[in-house]
C-alpha cells in the first residue's frame, strides 16, 4: 500500500487536499479511523446536535479539570467520521477577519496574509448570492448558502443591532465583517455540505485516490525523512508508504499527538513517555486556543420559536419534511442571523461574535427552556489564554491530555462581562420588544461583576474551535512546529495541514479557514506557484479608536 501522498485524516483540510492532489494527477491515500457519514443524523442540518454527541461519530475527547472554571471538565468534540468535524459541526461558514491573516503573516507565517489567502477562499467556495466577484467565489466545490430567515426573530435581531447603533453588513465574509447580518452555512439543497460531500466523494471517483479505514499510530521516519504511516487495520499493524510526502490533517488534537508519538515534540516530555526523540520541537502541543461562549437565553412572549417542534410529533414532522423533500426546519441549521462587534473603543476590528438561535437549547440538546424561548451564543474572539496537548501514554489508542487553561488571562473576564452587558442592551431594543418576555440566563438578578463572573465560571462552554497546537512560523522560531510551507521543522517530507497550524485563532468558526489551509497546502505540495495575491482593502470602522460602534 503506497501512494505519492499519504494524508492522515479525512476532515476539512484532508478532504480538500485529496481533491486537489488527485485532480493534479498525483496518487493519494487518505487514512481515516472513522466510519460512514451516511444517514439523517449527519446529513440533515437541523439534526446538528446529534452527531457531535454520538460516540460513533465523535472521538469523545474531554478536557482535564479546568482550574479557572471550578474544576469543570468540558467536552471537546472532534469528528471521527468521513468529513471529520465538518460532518458534526454547526455548518456555519466564516472565513475570519482579514486582519487575522495579516497577523499570521506578521507572526512569521510569510505568505499567509489576507491578500495571500483570499484567492484560496475564492477558489474553494460556490457562493449562491449576488456579490462583488473580487471578494467571493462562485465556481468552487464548497456550496455556501443563506437560510430563508422566515422566522421573524432572525430579522428582529438584525434590526435590534441597527437600533443599538451598530452597522449592518451585507456580507461578513466579504469586505466588511463588522456588523449585524445574515449568517452563511455549508448547506446545499437542504443537506449538510461537508468537506466529504464537497471534496472527498468527487476525489474518490478518480482511480488515483483511495481511502484506508485504519488507526494511525505514528509517522515512520527513516534517516530524518517521513516515508510512511504505521497503522492498525483489522487488528494488524501495517505501514502505508508515501513516495513523496506524508501530511497530517488529523485535527488540532490528534495531529500534535501523532507528531509526539512519532518522536517529534518536547524532548523531555517524549523521554518521560519512553519515545525516542527524532526532532526536539518545544512547540508541539503548545499554543492551544479555543473560543468560549455563553448562551444568553430569553423567554418569548409569542409562540414563534422552534419550541413548537420540541416534542415527539413535532420532531417526526420535521424529519418527514426533510426526508421526503429536503425542506422545512430540518433543512436549516437555524443559525440564520449573526453579528460581529467590537467590545470597546480602541479595538480595531470585531472581537465578539453572535450566533442567534430561535430556540433556547444547549448544543447537546439535553436542556430546553420551559416553553418558547430564544438565545444568542456570544463570546470573545481573541482570548489570550493558552493551553496544551500532551501525551497520556505512548499508546496510540489512548486519548491525549487536553488542557485549554480557559479564562486564565484577566482580560477574558473583562471581555465576557462586556458580552453580557452589550447583549442585554441589544435585546432591550424596540425591535425585540414584541418578542422578549424575560431573561432566562444569566437572569435579571445577575448584575455585578462578581455575579457575572460566578455565572461565567459555571456556564461558559466551548464553541468547539480548538487550534494552534502545531503553530506555523519562521523556520528559526524555536516555538514554531511548521514553516510557512507547512513543513515540519526538523523532518523532511512531512507536513501538517489543519487548524493546528494556525498561529492565532481566527474570528469566527474554523471550518472555512481549515479548508482554505488544505487548498493552499495542496499547491505547496505540488510545487506550484501560489495563486496571485489580491490586495483588497477590508472595511474597518473609521472611528474605531474612539468609538465602540
Amino acid at each position: 500500500m503506497e501512494a505519492d501522498f499519504v494524508i492522515v485524516g479525512a476532515g476539512s483540510a484532508g478532504c480538500a487536499m485529496a481533491y486537489r492532489l488527485s485532480e493534479a494527477g498525483a496518487s493519494v491515500l487518505v487514512i481515516e479511523y472513522g466510519g460512514s457519514d451516511a444517514g439523517p443524523f449527519i446529513q440533515m442540518p437541523g439534526a446538528l446536535s446529534y452527531p457531535m454527541n454520538m460516540r460513533m461519530y465523535d472521538w469523545g475527547f474531554q478536557t482535564e479539570p479546568e482550574p479557572h472554571l471550578g474544576g469543570r471538565v468540558l467536552a471537546t468534540p472532534r469528528g471521527k467520521v468521513i468529513g471529520g468535524s465538518s460532518s458534526i459541526n454547526g455548518m456555519v461558514y466564516v472565513r475570519g477577519h482579514a486582519k487575522d491573516f495579516d497577523h499570521w503573516a506578521e507572526s512569521g507565517a510569510t505568505g499567509w496574509s489576507y491578500a495571500d489567502v483570499l484567492p484560496y477562499f475564492r477558489r474553494m467556495e460556490n457562493w449562491h448570492e449576488d456579490a462583488d466577484a473580487e471578494w467571493r467565489g462562485h465556481e468552487g466545490p464548497l456550496h455556501v448558502t443563506r437560510g430563508g430567515r422566515a422566522n421573524p426573530l432572525f430579522n428582529a435581531f438584525i434590526e435590534a443591532g441597527m437600533q443599538a447603533g451598530y452597522p449592518v453588513t451585507r456580507d461578513y465574509n466579504g469586505q466588511q465583517q463588522e456588523g449585524f447580518g445574515a449568517m452563511e452555512a455549508t448547506i446545499w439543497r437542504g443537506r449538510r455540505w461537508s468537506a466529504a460531500n464537497a471534496y472527498l466523494r468527487p476525489a474518490l471517483k478518480r482511480p488515483n485516490c483511495g481511502i484506508i479505514r485504519a488507526l494511525a499510530r505514528r509517522v515512520v521516519i527513516e534517516d530524518g525523512r517521513a516515508v510512511g504511516v504505521e497503522v492498525t487495520r483489522k487488528g494488524r499493524t501495517e505501514i502505508i508508504r508515501a513516495r513523496r510526502e506524508v501530511v497530517l490533517a488529523a485535527s488540532s488534537i490528534n495531529s500534535p499527538k501523532l507528531l509526539m508519538l512519532s518522536g517529534i515534540g518536547p524532548g523531555a516530555h517524549l523521554a518521560e513517555q519512553g519515545i525516542p526523540v527524532v526532532a526536539d520541537r518545544a512547540g508541539v502541543g503548545q499554543n492551544l486556543q479555543d473560543h468560549l461562549e455563553i448562551y444568553m437565553q430569553f423567554a418569548a412572549s409569542q409562540p414563534v420559536t422552534l419550541f413548537r417542534y420540541w416534542n415527539l410529533w413535532g420532531k417526526a414532522w420535521v424529519g418527514a419534511q426533510w426526508l421526503l423533500r429536503r425542506q422545512g426546519p430540518g433543512a436549516s441549521n437555524q443559525f440564520e442571523s449573526c453579528a460581529f462587534i467590537r467590545s470597546k473603543p480602541g479595538v480595531e476590528y470585531p472581537d465578539i461574535q453572535y450566533h442567534f438561535l430561535p430556540i433556547a437549547v444547549r448544543y447537546d440538546g439535553k436542556a430546553v427552556a420551559e416553553g418558547h424561548g430564544f438565545q444568542a451564543h456570544v463570546g470573545p474572539m481573541r482570548s489570550k489564554s493558552r493551553g496544551d496537548i500532551t501525551l497520556r501514554s505512548n499508546r496510540p489508542e489512548d486519548a491525549p491530555r487536553i488542557r485549554f487553561n480557559y479564562m486564565s488571562h484577566p482580560e477574558d473576564w473583562e471581555d465576557f462581562r462586556a458580552c453580557v452587558r452589550l447583549t442585554r442592551e441589544i435585546f432591550g431594543q424596540p425591535a425585540m420588544a414584541p418578542f422578549v418576555k424575560s431573561e432566562i440566563l444569566p437572569g435579571a438578578n445577575v448584575q455585578t461583576d462578581a455575579e457575572i463572573d460566578d455565572f461565567l465560571r459555571e456556564h461558559v462552554e466551548s464553541a468547539y474551535h480548538p487550534c494552534g497546537t502545531c503553530r506555523m512560523g519562521r523556520a528559526d522560531d524555536p516555538g514554531a512546529v511548521v514553516d510557512p510551507e507547512a513543513r515540519v521543522i526538523g523532518v523532511d517530507r512531512l507536513r501538517v495541514a489543519d487548524s493546528s497550524i494556525f498561529p492565532r485563532v481566527t474570528n469566527g468558526n474554523l471550518n472555512a479557514p481549515s479548508i482554505m489551509v488544505g487548498e493552499k497546502v495542496s499547491d505547496l505540495l505540488l510545487g506550484r506557484t501560489p495563486l496571485p495575491a489580491q490586495n483588497l482593502e477590508p472595511w474597518v470602522h473609521p472611528a474605531w479608536q474612539v468609538s465602540q460602534r
